[in-house]
């Protein structure tokens, strides 16, 4: 972890999560029908998703099922621990108390 906090550690995480925004924006009418924010992560669209259906991400967006399977796989909870509330589209306080509980 010492190399995240170096200056070419954080350079390369800048680098890592614009690559992550873009993506994100390229797919997400793919993975949500919608387009998405330029300053937001997939994480955290995965995250509001969840946070909408109730915490899971419905049948009918696939794509962002298995992106979320994956991260889960890596970080259980990922995408609720990534939610960028003042990122895309905006979420209601009783959803950032679902999000906390979600958390637990």
């Amino acid at each position: 972890m010492k190399f995240w906090k170096s200056s070419v550690g954080r350079y390369s995480l800048s680098i890592l999560i614009g690559i992550d925004q873009l993506v994100q924006v390229i797919m997400s009418p793919i993975m949500s029908g919608k387009i998405g924010d330029p300053d937001e992560t997939i994480s955290s669209r995965l995250g509001k998703m969840k946070l909408k259906y109730g915490g899971t991400i419905p049948w009918f967006h696939p794509l962002a099922g298995f992106i979320d399977w994956g991260c889960n796989k890596i970080d259980p909870g990922h995408s609720i621990d990534a939610i960028e509330p003042t990122e895309g589209e905006a979420i209601s306080n009783v959803e950032i108390v679902v999000r906390d509980l979600l958390k637990k």
